[in-house]
């Protein structure tokens, strides 16, 4: 599934191709994502668009009378190609622009969503989103006041949209690996100063994805069509069974709230 950099990247893809250009037309083959897609996008038509955003794993392409939201899913991808562009398979919306290109959404598995936001009102599915992890509001003090009381294992906790928003599961493994804290750890008994260094571990680790163009998912290419390279920097993900960078020692391999986990059972220190 596409994570918070890929979405980034993808976001600085098309801004350039709509951004203060008019929606000429919007072309839907297929209205069943992983929700109908709304009549209300339609709306979209005529406007020119002032802004393009992301929220958590979300993109706003904003007009004045609304904004379109536009979800990857597990397989989707945008491209800007000219109007005259055949249409490929699981070509599922176009947005044609009056510069004569189209941003076209491609989505093999069909869990992607194109959504309505009125304006002045937010979305059901933006309403109850924590902080965004590269912003201020993301710092230790916040993280430290989220984990009282709390006995759930580090891993989900930081993955949980409504602590901090786009931790997936290959940025968490990374964040925790270079806190060196053990991905069971549960977060009311992981000390204050670890915490710290996990908040900057998880910046950095999200800033140098989105810098390295995003990750190399198999169903994921940015909107110019060219792959991202940051699968070659990882440190955990994928490499249960290797030897650890740190160490030496193999990585170990476990499910975690129902996700696949790697991590380094020497270097990294388990809170209980």
């Amino acid at each position: 599934m596409p994570e918070l950099p890929e979405v980034e990247v993808t976001c600085m893809g098309i801004r350039p191709h709509v951004l203060n250009h008019q929606i000429t037309d919007i072309v839907i083959r297929q209205p069943q994502l992983r929700w109908m897609i709304p009549d209300d996008v339609r709306q979209m038509i005529g406007q020119t668009v002032i802004s393009v955003e992301r929220r958590a794993k979300y993109l706003l392409i904003q007009t004045k009378k609304g904004t379109g939201i536009l979800h990857l899913g597990m397989s989707g991808k945008l491209r800007v190609v000219d109007a005259s562009t055949p249409i490929e398979k699981h070509d599922h919306v176009d947005l044609v622009m009056e510069t004569g290109k189209v941003v076209r959404f491609n989505d093999t598995r069909r869990f992607g969503a194109f959504l309505w936001q009125a304006q002045n009102e937010i979305h059901d599915l933006l309403v109850q989103l924590g902080p965004e992890p590269l912003t201020d509001d993301f710092n230790p003090d916040y993280l430290c006041q989220k984990v009282q009381g709390r006995k759930t294992k580090i891993k989900p906790f930081i993955m949980d949209n409504k602590v901090v928003v786009g931790v997936g599961n290959i940025y968490a493994t990374e964040a925790l690996f270079k806190a060196n804290i053990h991905p069971e750890s549960i977060v009311a008994q992981v000390p204050q100063e670890k915490l710290v260094v996990l908040v900057h571990k998880i910046k950095e680790t999200l800033a140098f994805a989105i810098q390295q163009g995003g990750t190399t998912l198999k169903d994921f290419t940015k909107a110019d069509g060219n792959p991202g390279y940051f699968a070659q920097e990882l440190n955990a993900y994928g490499r249960k069974g290797e030897p650890c960078y740190q160490c030496g020692t193999n990585l170990q391999g476990k499910t975690i709230g129902q996700r696949n986990t790697v991590f380094c059972d020497k270097c990294q220190t388990q809170y209980k």
